[in-house]
């Protein structure tokens, strides 16, 4: 966790309201450091169904596994999310851990063990003594409560400097439903399902397949398309339950992500991923500047998103951004090495409502003092037409400071 809250934090938090069905608490295990709040423990009075996407790194957390494992059951009843260590690369000494963890959890709230999700956050090849969670559970258990979302996203940070909390509300055949969610990220981020958790609770009653359909394709747009330095993590864990609660004022079940009624509901949803994706970036280690890059007129979307991300993950771009320097040659540098279709002749090159180059040469009418403007604001839209075709996408990202190199050359000090 760093000393200092990024500039680009939010000037205020939203006002995260109880949720029926689940409680929370927080407790500190001594996992890394001494006195210091460090697991965040989730309980389900009833069975919530639950949908999870985890991270595509070939290296993944035990706690990963052990939730892919489970995911299929279909409901939980307990979430333990520790930070300080990552439970990654530690061989059977890891598996050993998470099996531990998931029996004194399921022994705290009376429940099996494969209702209960596990998550960890930290350092990567430390073993982690799950002894230190025995008793802890078991308190928390008892003092858990449903108004503590913010303490909740507290407890999860690593390096980030502000808790990310979101919530909205929708209505499902005429009741009115909550979705709150909680996140924690600022480095290690790239999601390719970013270090990335992500818990988002309802009181709808939905399906546990419909859930996946729903998190599923709300994933790619929001947390799928922001970076904010290349890499994939161990970890990435991205979860979404739903309690049912809202089944005592007369909503009914839903089956199928295809159901009509859940129009709103997804939309909700979506803006709550999307939220939270976005405090992630503009919590970026050392970040002062946040992009949203849009790629227009490319081969197909997934074109524009490989563009997109091309420009985004370049060192080049996010250090030219954090010098406030209109460099577009970088632009077309990131367009170029992308792997992606692409014409010199009819790309053009936009910062904010400035376009700074066209027709593969600078805009007649560029004026660098202008576009020079633009890069000086904290939030940047960077916008590139590739001239081809009608794909689009947006990706976001921060730009590169020396206070990243700082943060991650002390990580494990």
């Amino acid at each position: 966790m760093s000393g200092s809250v990024s500039p680009l934090a939010p000037k205020s938090f939203v006002s995260m309201p109880p949720l029926r069905g689940v409680r929370m608490a927080t407790a500190s295990a001594g996992i890394k450091y001494k006195n210091r709040t460090d697991v965040l423990m989730m309980v389900f009075d009833k069975p919530a169904a639950v949908a999870g996407v985890f991270t595509r790194s070939k290296c993944p957390s035990a706690p990963v596994d052990f939730c892919r494992a489970n995911l299929p059951y279909g409901t939980a009843r307990a979430v333990v999310v520790n930070s300080g260590n990552a439970n990654a690369f530690t061989g059977l000494k890891g598996r050993q851990a998470t099996a531990l963890t998931a029996k004194s959890a399921a022994s705290a709230v009376g429940c099996a063990e494969n209702e209960v999700y596990l998550a960890s956050t930290g350092v990567i090849g430390e073993p982690l003594d799950a002894t230190k969670f025995s008793g802890v559970l078991e308190r928390m258990q008892g003092e858990a409560t449903g108004d503590f979302w913010f303490e909740a996203a507290k407890a999860i940070m690593t390096t980030d400097t502000y808790p990310k909390v979101s919530t909205r509300s929708a209505e499902i055949g005429g009741v009115v439903v909550t979705i709150n969610g909680i996140a924690k990220g600022a480095g290690m981020i790239a999601p390719d399902m970013a270090t990335m958790l992500s818990f988002v609770v309802t009181d709808a009653d939905i399906a546990p397949a419909a859930l996946q359909v729903l998190l599923s394709a709300g994933v790619g747009p929001t947390f799928n398309s922001m970076t904010v330095d290349s890499d994939t993590s161990t970890s990435d864990t991205l979860m979404l339950f739903a309690t049912g609660a809202a089944a005592d004022d007369g909503q009914a079940r839903i089956e199928s992500a295809d159901d009509p009624r859940l129009a709103a509901f997804r939309a909700a949803l979506n803006d709550v991923l999307k939220d939270l994706s976005l405090q992630v970036v503009r919590d970026g280690e050392g970040a002062t500047k946040m992009l949203e890059i849009t790629v227009t007129g490319a081969e197909s979307d997934a074109a524009a998103k490989r563009i997109g991300l091309s420009i985004a993950n370049s060192p080049l771009v996010k250090t030219a951004a954090a010098g406030e320097d209109a460099n577009w040659g970088r632009i077309v540098m990131a367009v170029g090495k992308s792997g992606e279709m692409a014409d010199r002749d009819r790309l053009a090159i936009w910062f904010g409502d400035i376009r700074v180059a066209v027709n593969g040469e600078r805009d007649p009418d560029y004026s660098e003092e202008a576009a020079s403007n633009v890069m000086k604001a904290q939030d940047i839209p960077v916008k590139v037409d590739i001239g081809l075709g009608t794909g689009s996408a947006t990706v976001w990202t921060c730009d590169l400071t020396k206070e990243y190199v700082a943060i991650n050359g002390d990580y494990r000090s």
